[in-house]
């Protein structure tokens, strides 16, 4: 178990070590208090926001992430409402990944809500992310609704079971999956952050699944 000074030098090497922070990693300031992180001060864009999290929840040792970052737009960079609706539109169609047809989006101060519907998670992950990396975005909402066609339970669990022995074998067998009516629950323990994420993601790569609640516990 790593001390708590620990723990802030290896997440403050983590945000100026990541090029996506290569600017702004040195001004953000982080807290640690029994693995749990805290991230302070303010970056020039969401997407420097979530990527200063996403480092943090890399480093071996932390369990949670609190992000305080403020999202403090230059003057240069800022966009009307109307400006970034109108970008948002031609960079959801223009996605492969988007289906644009079932999907919209309100934006009031800078700040994007998506709405509508999706057969997949990936394609719910791929809008919110279209709509991140605008330049003058300031937050996302994701409110789009995974609609998933009728698979059975029992093949669902037997899948995600299937796809976590095969992504992560050290930590598959402490993971418990339980699936139902398209809702996937996973309970047990998992050693990083990382590995949490993994599990996660090979919940939502199974057919048919529209909520996918992770309940595992990050264990040292």
């Amino acid at each position: 178990m790593k001390t708590d000074m620990q723990l802030h030098q290896d997440v403050l090497a983590e945000l100026t070590w990541d090029p996506q922070l290569y600017e702004s990693g040195q001004d953000i300031g982080v807290g640690a208090n029994d693995g749990v992180v805290t991230l302070a001060g303010s970056v020039a864009s969401y997407a420097e926001k979530l990527a200063a999290e996403h480092a943090a929840e890399r480093v071996g040792g932390v369990k949670a992430v609190v992000n305080n970052l403020v999202v403090n737009i230059p003057s240069s960079m800022a966009h009307s409402d109307a400006e970034l609706a109108q970008r948002l539109v031609k960079a959801l169609m223009w996605d492969i990944e988007v289906p644009n047809d079932t999907i919209k989006a309100a934006i009031a101060n800078g700040w994007v809500t998506l709405e509508g519907e999706a057969e997949w998670q990936f394609q719910r992950d791929a809008a919110a992310r279209v709509a991140r990396n605008l330049t003058g975005v300031r937050g996302v909402t994701n409110n789009i609704k995974v609609i998933a066609k009728g698979v059975s339970s029992s093949v669902v669990s037997r899948g995600i079971k299937e796809a976590l022995e095969r992504r992560a074998d050290r930590t598959a067998a402490n993971i418990i999956v339980d699936a139902k009516d398209g809702v996937v629950t996973l309970t047990g323990s998992v050693p990083s952050f990382g590995e949490r994420r993994a599990a996660e993601g090979a919940a939502w790569s199974a057919p048919g699944v529209t909520e996918v609640r992770d309940a595992l516990a990050v264990v040292f």
